[in-house]
């Protein structure tokens, strides 16, 4: 199936350089929008904070004020005296402190100063209000003695209605005599407007509002009359008062709750925060165009940067064809970037490697032959054929017919592994299995005269060695150890893995052993070999055989004394 990707490197430079870009816009431009956004938003709340606070202290001063003018009336002397001893001139006076405190503020609307006995003075004419000869009967007027905090009503304790014409917002203060008895009570009354007033300029947004509500519950002011009928409406604003001041990102809006001092009064402010969501929107626009553009330009410069960067690199894709289709003969320029010039660098080198080693593997291969050849001549080794098919003639003359059978399969199996199936490798068990066999032939031959034992670790069974290593050796010790010996002799056979990770095979006989440094000395004079060629393929061919496949490190090692016996070794990695 055709790759429906191009999978070439210009165009993976194209494309990383495209996701590298685009991930930076994304970032700075995300960086950017979280950083204004959070700026403009700082200075959205700031705004509303304030003005907030402002129009809070505002009603707090004006609640400050109107508690001042009752006390100042509650406190006077004139009403006091008064309301103790009610005279004409004493109401004239009276009246006029109440005429004095209607001109300190346009919008109070009625002052009245009512004694514990029904006495009433007020500017107001007609009076709607529920006496009696002893007031202290009356809720109401109760209520406005143990009052500390100002109420919104309707005037003169009427059923509250919706016109906001008629809403007031009372504050009562207890007279007292010097004796701290219950004279009476000063009354007054201010049109709901005096405190709308400071409320209705607020700016919380498009959809910010602002709204009193007192320590019960109750909605002291809202721009909307709705609210002081609708109970849904009511439980929304309590909901709002009662929740956590700060930003609410899920309806962006910033929630500031005030208390009002001098009374039980929560100023909240809701604001709406339109102000930040136009910037941000206005800010998306910007970056999704600046982005745009960009990403544009990208996607025009992106192929010629990357062409540049990948035409040394397709020169030397094209050299390695060339090395690829058998011609060594080749070199690139080493030009383009630092990492390029490195790759052309050791490109040319690597060739002029590969024609080294091509050579030295043209004479490994002639020398690796060599010893092929003389492996498979030692497969069917002519004397070694012989004598055992003489010995068994011999013991079919003395009908020992189990013996010829046990010979004849210890033979066919000795040859079966010995072939391999053509193969120049076998496993370290198929290895001892065929030394087994030989050694099952030679004992027949010997009797007595030989014996033998082989151990190996089963964990190396399935371990792949070169084949043949161990019969040449076990070979040599018998017909020039053992064989020369007086008396029977022992061979043991032993393969297991050494300390340092390698395995090691050990071929050790107790026979008539010689001295390495004197044999060692006859054939520097007769050959260059370092080892004796004795018995078979011989030592020799073993010993260059595992230096050809293993390296100059590994090998054979021999230690015998005469007398004594020879130990052979082999280590394979």
């Amino acid at each position: 199936m055709k790759r429906l990707i191009p999978r070439s490197l210009q165009f993976r430079i194209s494309w990383i350089y495209m996701l590298i870009s685009v991930f930076t816009i994304g970032t700075i431009g995300t960086v950017l929008y979280v950083g204004i956004s959070r700026a403009v938003m700082n200075e959205s709340i700031q705004s509303a904070d304030s003005a907030i606070s402002k129009s809070g202290n505002l009603v707090e001063m004006y609640i400050d004020r109107l508690k001042v003018l009752t006390t100042m009336l509650a406190q006077n002397p004139q009403t006091i005296q008064t309301l103790s001893s009610p005279t004409k001139e004493g109401e004239q006076v009276e009246l006029q402190l109440i005429h004095l405190a209607l001109l300190s503020d346009p919008n109070i609307k009625s002052v009245v100063v009512i004694g514990k006995d029904g006495y009433v003075l007020s500017n107001e004419t007609k009076l709607n209000m529920i006496r009696s000869s002893n007031m202290m009967n009356e809720p109401w007027y109760v209520a406005a003695i143990n009052s500390t905090n100002p109420v919104l009503t309707s005037a003169r304790m009427q059923k509250f209605s919706m016109d906001k014409n008629n809403w007031v917002i009372s504050m009562s203060q207890e007279i007292r005599d010097a004796n701290g008895r219950n004279l009476g009570v000063v009354l007054l009354d201010i049109e709901y407007k005096g405190i709308e007033n400071y409320m209705n300029d607020l700016d919380l947004g498009r959809t910010g509002f602002a709204f009193i509500i007192n320590s019960s519950g109750g909605i002291v002011y809202h721009n909307d009359p709705s609210y002081f009928t609708d109970a849904d409406k009511q439980d929304q604003l309590r909901m709002i008062s009662m929740s956590k001041q700060g930003y609410q990102a899920s309806d962006n809006r910033w929630v500031n709750q005030t208390k009002l001092r001098n009374s039980d009064w929560t100023l909240v402010g809701v604001s709406s925060l339109d102000g930040l969501q136009q910037v941000r929107n206005q800010l998306l626009r910007s970056f999704f165009l600046v982005g745009l553009g960009l990403l544009l330009l990208i996607i025009l410069v992106s192929p010629f940067l990357a062409k540049s960067i990948t035409r040394p690199i397709r020169r030397l894709e094209q050299a390695m064809q060339k090395v690829k289709s058998g011609t060594l003969e080749v070199s690139v320029s080493e030009t383009g970037a630092t990492e390029v010039q490195g790759l052309a660098q050791h490109f040319n080198s690597m060739v002029t490697e590969m024609r080294r080693l091509m050579q030295d593997i043209e004479t490994k291969e002639k020398t690796l032959h060599k010893y092929e050849l003389s492996v498979l001549h030692s497969q069917i080794n002519p004397h070694f054929l012989y004598n055992t098919l003489d010995t068994i003639v011999w013991m079919a003359e003395f009908n020992e017919s189990e013996r010829v059978i046990s010979t004849t399969k210890a033979l066919a199996k000795f040859f079966q592994l010995s072939l391999s199936g053509g193969s120049e490798f076998t496993t370290v068990e198929n290895e001892m299995n065929h030394v087994a066999q030989y050694l099952f032939i030679q004992k027949e031959r010997y009797g007595d005269k030989l014996n033998y034992h082989l151990h190996f670790d089963p964990d190396l069974s399935a371990k792949v060695i070169p084949k043949i290593i161990l019969q040449p050796l076990v070979e040599n010790a018998i017909y020039h150890g053992i064989r020369e010996k007086e008396g029977p002799g022992l061979l043991l056979v032993t393969c297991l893995p050494s300390d340092d990770g390698n395995v090691q095979f050990v071929v050790q006989d107790d026979g008539v052993g010689f001295d390495p440094g004197v044999r060692a000395k006859a054939i520097k004079e007769e050959s260059t070999l370092s080892l004796p060629k004795l018995g078979g393929v011989g030592i020799n061919n073993v010993d260059e055989r595992l230096k050809l496949y293993y390296g100059e490190q590994y090998g054979i090692t021999l230690q015998s004394r005469p007398g004594e016996g020879t130990t052979v070794r082999i280590v394979i990695p």
